[in-house]
């Protein structure tokens, strides 16, 4: 395979030593929200009272809470909390 030459885009600046001694941190050139949003960390946010477990259920429920797509996790979930106000888990 032969290889290909850069791309150049006549509308993107050279980036030669005169443009990186103009730039300027991200903390200094980005508005805060925008900056919150970058630092944020992959995953749940923090203080979610969420905890990962492994379960079994037969293959029937699960293809009815599935059917029902995105969010069916939640929707267990929320069956599974109205359950428990009116039944005792043991």
């Amino acid at each position: 395979m032969k290889p290909t030459k850069p791309a150049m885009d006549s509308d993107s600046p050279i980036l030669d030593e005169t443009w990186f001694a103009k730039a300027r941190p991200a903390r200094e050139a980005l508005p805060g929200h925008v900056l919150a949003a970058a630092k944020r960390p992959p995953g749940r946010p923090a203080g979610r009272n969420k905890e990962s477990t492994t379960v079994r259920f037969d293959r029937d429920v699960l293809d009815a809470f599935r059917a029902a797509g995105p969010g069916w996790q939640t929707r267990m979930n929320a069956a599974l909390r109205e359950w428990l106000k009116e039944h005792s888990p043991a």
